[in-house]
């Protein structure tokens, strides 16, 4: 989704190659060698691997659309950290909720997805200045790092018997920035059906419960 919805906002025209599920094509192990995963972003026939780090690539080479990093350079800095932080502790967590085999695990997962939703409440604040998205007026860095996973954490509440994680009450104001993002022009055909995506969750959830061979 990332590469993706950072191609639509610069308006530029791509082919999209989907990789069937528990496969690897040839094409990604040679692009891809050393993770062996997607996605990965070919141009002029040369790869770029890691989502965040090729949707910086196409910041930089496609600099006739919006900027999606901030123009200061402690805004860049504070984008990076806050991506950072999603994928390597607040994704995990959410994630955790499906892996949890006993209440205990489950509540102590929840509670880091709330705690996480809490501070990016708070940068939210900081970094929108006021505006709509995390970038300000359009979308930006930050916007698709976060964005990418809202299917996740619909399907997650879903499982969950009514889960409430993005609350209009506790954190008003990315609710508010969820419900935009998803229903902008660049996004919402990128943004993976909701039922696809809990069959999916429902295939991995039943894998991770199976004892360790």
């Amino acid at each position: 989704m990332r590469p993706r919805i950072a191609l639509n906002i610069k308006s530029v025209d791509y082919e999209f190659l989907e990789e069937t599920p528990g496969t690897k094509s040839e094409l990604l192990l040679k692009s891809n060698p050393v993770y062996k995963k997607i996605p990965v972003l070919l141009h002029d026939d040369k790869p770029i691997c890691e989502s965040m780090i090729i949707v910086q690539y196409i910041d930089e080479v496609w600099t006739d659309g919006p900027s999606l990093l901030p123009t200061d350079p402690y805004d860049r800095a504070i984008a990076r950290f806050w991506a950072v932080y999603i994928d390597d502790k607040w994704f995990p967590s959410l994630v955790g909720i499906l892996k949890a085999q006993t209440d205990e695990a489950k509540e102590e997962a929840i509670g880091q997805v709330l705690a996480g939703v809490k501070l990016l409440e708070v940068a939210f604040e900081k970094c929108s200045k006021g505006k709509e998205f995390f970038n300000g007026e359009t979308i930006g860095y930050l916007d698709i790092a976060f964005g990418c996973y809202l299917g996740w954490l619909r399907v997650v509440q879903i499982m969950g018997g009514g889960l409430s994680l993005l609350d209009e009450e506790k954190t008003p104001k990315l609710a508010a920035w969820a419900s935009k993002l998803c229903s902008n022009e660049v996004v919402k055909d990128v943004m993976p059906e909701t039922e696809k995506l809990l069959e999916f969750a429902k295939m991995l959830q039943a894998k991770w419960a199976q004892p360790a061979q």
